[in-house]
């Protein structure tokens, strides 16, 4: 039988994947991206994990909210990055840091 112990284990081995992305990969931005979008699914595996197991729906409402904020940050980021990428032509993180005004 799946137990909750078995859902943390899954989160947390996928968060710290979404960690070691961003602090490993310093130089693609998509990645970075990923590896955020990573972290924000074990936090959700988590809360609905929690919410199964105490038969409340509060986490699994929460859920809902996480994943809208997770679907807004990824298409604003990818638009940023388009339209950095057609000003400068790279998408180094190193060249981001030049964006003025």
């Amino acid at each position: 039988m799946v137990g909750i112990e078995h859902y943390i284990t899954v989160a947390a081995v996928l968060f710290v994947i979404g960690i070691f992305g961003i602090f490993l990969n310093r130089k693609n931005v998509i990645v970075i991206l990923m590896s955020i979008e990573l972290m924000l699914l074990a936090v959700n595996l988590n809360l609905v994990a929690f919410s199964t197991h105490s038969g409340d729906l509060t986490g699994q409402i929460f859920t809902l909210f996480v994943l809208t904020v997770a679907a807004a940050e990824a298409a604003i980021g990818l638009a940023i990055l388009v339209v950095f990428f057609r000003n400068r032509g790279t998408i180094d993180v190193e060249d981001v840091n030049v964006m003025k005004g």
